[in-house]
């Protein structure tokens, strides 16, 4: 897939060569930050600001109480229902008796409990490697990772795509930054003969599964450009994790390509239902990142009752084929139901999809009329999408049944017939 699309300018403005300067902003800090906060009340007026939902209560990986309704989840990120395993709870509820609720320190002080180096060694071992390091959040495992390894002289190019995460460390790393085409091998190779900088002193940072439109990144491509300058690879597998490869351990894994990736970044919150980041290498020179990463050094470690649920799901993921053959299934008869609505996904099936909306209003009719009727999707708007982009976001569950997707399908084709979308 090769798509010409660029990050939005307020997203391109601070990715410049480091040292470079850039024009001061229009207005105070305090005029832009309420204008950005009356441009979404605007949009909303009296009635829900999708900034602002409150689930009020959740029954199940699927079921929540929103407005004081029932209302079916298909905008969450618990792919394998692994947030209600009643394994997972268990472990939760047993290492909370045992050792509290609470870590009180980060990994560098007291907080490093001989839970957090179990998990690391479950987590290690299912990507087969030979080091993982466990963080508090995904978000800062990005941020640790990349901002730790790259320094000013160095260089870093980014798929267009790539997760704010992952833009922030860019930002804070001080390298040159430099963004390739979406998904276009061939881009990258121009930066690579464009750039004065050795390949052994620049990363190339991608993505599994991209989050906003819900497709597979090429890394067979893009890490064979990569491998062939000496550069650094850093795969993202944070929506593939337990989906994607014989083994569920990603697109990395699916594209036959783990052996040229140097570090496999992931998160707990997502397939594993919980929250948290991991980082997993083979390399030796990168064994010792941990106490390279300020989000490490300087975060609170996750609590017990986490840690220990997330190495029961892990070995689950690990063990149990059946929630991600269920997801799959569930994935291609949403996306079929879909397509014959109208409503086709800007990629192929997938535990994630997008389906772009006419603009902003109609993007948010569709999103609140859909709620209304018990139907819960994420709209995504601008800045957080490419080119400026309105879209309706889904994500799909193994906890979700036929009867669900019927239901769901049944409620968009009504709301796409009442605003004349499709």
């Amino acid at each position: 897939m090769n798509n010409a699309v660029d990050l939005p300018p307020e997203l391109l403005r601070p990715l410049v060569a480091a040292g470079r300067q850039t024009p001061a902003p229009a207005g105070s800090i305090l005029a832009r930050a309420e204008a950005f906060g009356a441009s979404f009340e605007r949009l909303a007026g009296d009635r829900v600001n999708p900034l602002s939902l409150v689930i009020e209560d959740v029954v199940s990986p699927v079921h929540a109480v929103v407005g004081g309704r029932p209302t079916l989840l298909f905008g969450t990120n618990s792919y394998l229902g692994m947030n209600f395993r009643p394994e997972c709870i268990r472990a939760a509820q047993a290492a909370a008796q045992r050792y509290g609720v609470g870590s009180t320190a980060s990994r560098v002080a007291a907080g490093n409990h001989a839970l957090h180096r179990s998990l690391e060694k479950e987590v290690a071992a299912f990507h087969g490697a030979a080091e993982a390091i466990v963080f508090s959040t995904g978000f800062m495992t990005n941020l640790g990772v990349i901002s730790s390894l790259a320094r000013e002289g160095d260089a870093i190019f980014l798929d267009a795509h790539c997760h704010a995460s992952i833009i922030d460390a860019c930002r804070l790393s001080g390298a040159h930054v430099f963004q390739f085409r979406h998904n276009d091998p061939a881009d990258l190779a121009r930066l690579f003969a464009e750039s004065s900088i050795p390949g052994a002193n620049t990363i190339v940072v991608v993505e599994g599964v991209y989050s906003v439109w819900g497709d597979v990144g090429d890394l067979k491509g893009i890490v064979g450009v990569a491998k062939s300058h000496g550069a650094i690879v850093i795969v993202d597998e944070a929506h593939a994790l337990g989906m994607y490869g014989r083994n569920g351990r990603g697109v990395a894994e699916l594209q036959g390509v783990e052996a040229d990736v140097d570090i496999i970044t992931g998160t707990f919150s997502k397939s594993v239902g919980l929250i948290g980041g991991y980082a997993a290498t083979n390399r030796p020179q990168l064994r010792q990142l941990r106490f390279m990463a300020r989000p490490y050094l300087f975060t609170a470690s996750l609590p017990p009752p986490i840690v220990a649920a997330a190495r029961e799901a892990v070995r689950l993921i690990a063990t149990d084929p059946q929630p991600r053959a269920m997801l799959w299934a569930n994935a291609a008869k949403l996306h079929a139901g879909l397509c014959d609505i109208g409503l086709t996904p800007c990629a192929p099936p997938g535990p994630v999809g997008s389906i772009r909306m006419q603009g902003l209003a109609g993007g948010y009719q569709f999103w609140k009329a859909a709620l209304d009727r018990g139907i819960y999707v994420n709209l995504l708007m601008p800045p957080a999408t490419p080119a400026g982009e309105v879209l309706l976001r889904y994500s799909v569950s193994a906890a979700h049944t036929d009867e669900h997707i019927e239901t769901a399908l049944a409620v968009l084709r009504d709301v796409s017939a009442a605003l004349k979308v499709a």
